[in-house]
């Protein structure tokens, strides 16, 4: 496989920037993928620098290792959910750090090698699950939600205003088994127009939040990422639509935060203590000469704040 063709990593000078890299430091990749970001954070910790790597699909694990492997004393790499990153890290003597980096989302490998019906170009299984280990798969859902529950996802997970006409298309199909039946489905269900994004786009999207649960877990790993770095140490999210962003985005304003009583609250009557520092108050996306060399970094929105 040519790793280079499949892999092109968003923002990564402005993800070593927001990470303030520095030689002999060590960080965690909680989001591994191919190793474009973890590459580049090796590069410029050397010497003596050291990663950890954490993926919950397998064979991104792989493509990483062999990619890395002239890091091989330095780089460790962990077929395991980011939504466990504070066992991992205790686990492998890896607390404190300097930085933790979060690039949310489904990879190229996934879309564009891998077989689990991420991409709706091809007729792949209608699988979706990051780790195959987890129980529920896309094709589940799509099988045996009700129409109402089917439209309540791709509503809130796939932010489609046209959700009810979606599930209605879908449950009438049924039984859907591949990727390219559900992307044909979405298609034909919609009209025509003019639009670089997929139709099915949002609906797969829905999918496979709700299949690897990945909101809930963004949030509970974004509390124990500060909970393992040092003082001064760097967190860093890199998130692809608004409901990844948001989450990250409120995590860390209230996280640096002197106060979060509700609002109008007249006396303050919390004990919180904020943990971070925000490194910029608002996101940082993509260069236009980015974007065209990398056409999947458009949406991409970079977010730091430091451990203080």
């Amino acid at each position: 496989m040519d790793l280079e063709l499949h892999h092109r990593p968003a923002l990564v000078p402005e993800t070593l920037d927001a990470l303030d890299v520095q030689p002999g430091g060590r960080y965690i990749d909680a989001t591994l993928g191919e190793g474009g970001h973890a590459n580049a954070v090796l590069r410029a910790a050397s010497p003596g620098g050291q990663l950890l790597g954490l993926d919950a699909d397998p064979e991104a694990v792989s493509v990483a290792r062999d990619r890395l492997s002239g890091f091989e004393q330095s780089f460790l790499a962990v077929n395991e959910n980011f939504r466990d990153i504070r066992a991992i890290a205790l686990q492998n003597s890896f607390v404190p750090v300097h930085g933790v980096i979060f690039d949310l989302g489904v990879s190229s490998l996934q879309l564009d090698v891998e077989t689990r019906g991420f991409s709706f170009r091809r007729p792949d299984p209608l699988d979706m699950r990051f780790g195959l280990d987890q129980k529920t798969t896309a094709a589940d859902i799509v099988n045996s939600y009700t129409e109402v529950e089917l439209a309540d996802l791709i509503y809130h997970l796939g932010e489609d205003r046209s959700a009810r006409k979606l599930a209605r298309a879908i449950v009438g199909a049924r039984p859907v088994t591949t990727s390219g039946e559900l992307a044909e489905i979405v298609k034909n269900a919609l009209p025509r127009r003019r639009s670089r994004i997929h139709p099915a786009t949002r609906t797969f999207q829905a999918l496979r939040i709700a299949v690897n649960d990945e909101l809930a877990a963004i949030e509970s790993a974004l509390e124990q990422a500060v909970s393992v770095l040092g003082q001064g140490g760097r967190l860093v999210a890199i998130s692809y639509h608004s409901l990844e962003d948001r989450i990250v985005k409120n995590f860390m304003r209230r996280q640096s935060s002197e106060c979060v009583c509700p609002p109008g609250t007249p006396i303050c009557i919390c004990s919180h203590r904020p943990t971070l520092k925000l490194i910029r108050r608002r996101a940082v996306v993509p260069t236009e000469t980015e974007i065209k060399a990398n056409p999947r970094s458009r949406s991409a929105r970079l977010r730091a704040a430091e451990r203080i």
